[in-house]
């Protein structure tokens, strides 16, 4: 996997080449322009990427994949029957970091210590994690995910997937995991409302305080909207408190709490948060846990890039030292 120490601090880009971002590597690539394409004329031969002046994708996306145990792949492989969209080949793919991180800590029985009770507080034991809406008890997609979807006028192909889902024995997490994107998005179709107001005895009014179209078109949290009335939906129906959890970059989306906050209703047993990968990071350099998975991740976390800047500079992904 390629990172800080070895990719090359700057790149050279002209109107019609870029050169490959390995340190010591003089290859030079036709320059990519609007869509990203995995085709030969972009693929350096030395290393097997496909470049462009911003970002660089893997041949195989087992490349960006810390954890590749027979287990792992397995598991990875059920993930891929469920999850719509994948680019997780990416230099700065969001759902590479996901499993990478995620997978980790489930790996070394961490998500309870790392993601619950140190960040949120509180003691909370008996943790699912479910990737992209994969159940690995019911080998599917989740089941209750489903049924929320249904009751909101969703098609399951086309569906909220929340990048991991945690459940525990009384509380129900959503975390919807940001690392270049942020949190603005509209409706594909502002005029299909789908059921999101009326559905579930009208649970929309019971949850935000502003209409559909303030949040989802104005506001642009169309994404966080769905998975706030769904999650909490889904938590009331099994008696479980809810937190939908913005996990973003340090540097990045910091008024995310106060924007959204203000068209919820929130109370002890719903809320909206926002933690940081660094916060996370920071959970697991003090953790009590040693040996080899702890090395390769902290190791990640601080070699892990972004890809280029519009001046051809290489950016580094966390916020740490």
């Amino acid at each position: 996997m390629l990172g800080m120490e070895e990719l090359k601090e700057s790149i050279e880009i002209t109107e019609t080449t870029v050169e490959c971002p390995v340190k010591g590597c003089s290859e030079k690539v036709e320059r990519q322009r609007e869509v990203f394409k995995r085709e030969e004329r972009f693929k350096c031969p030395e290393h097997n990427i496909y470049i462009s002046p911003s970002i660089f994708e893997y041949q195989s996306e087992l490349d960006n994949l810390l954890w590749k145990d027979k287990a792992d792949l397995d598991l990875f492989k059920k993930i891929k029957t469920v999850k719509r969209e994948s680019r997780i080949a990416r230099d700065n793919s969001e759902d590479a970091v996901t499993w990478n991180v995620f997978r980790f800590m489930e790996r070394n029985n961490l998500v309870e210590m790392t993601t619950l009770s140190s960040i949120l507080g509180g003691t909370l034991k008996s943790s699912e994690v479910i990737y992209w809406s994969y159940s690995q008890k019911e080998n599917s997609s989740w089941f209750e995910l489903n049924k929320a979807r249904e009751e909101f006028g969703e098609e399951i192909r086309r569906s909220s997937e929340p990048d991991i889902i945690i459940k525990t024995d009384n509380t129900l997490l959503f975390i919807e995991a940001k690392l270049t994107a942020g949190n603005e998005k509209i409706p594909s179709d502002m005029s299909n409302f789908k059921k999101y107001e009326t559905g579930g005895n009208n649970w929309f009014s019971k949850v935000f305080k502003s209409d559909y179209k303030t949040v989802a078109i104005i506001e642009k949290k169309y994404e966080l909207l769905r998975f706030w009335l769904l999650g909490a939906w889904i938590a009331k129906q099994q008696d479980l408190d809810f937190y939908l959890v913005n996990l973003v970059l340090s540097e990045r989306e910091k008024d995310i709490k106060a924007i959204f906050k203000r068209h919820l209703y929130e109370n002890q047993r719903r809320k909206f948060i926002r933690i940081t990968w660094e916060d996370i990071y920071q959970q697991i350099l003090n953790s009590s846990l040693s040996g080899i998975d702890k090395d390769i991740m902290i190791k990640y976390f601080r070699n892990k890039t972004i890809g280029y800047d519009g001046n051809g500079r290489l950016q580094r992904a966390f916020s740490i030292s």
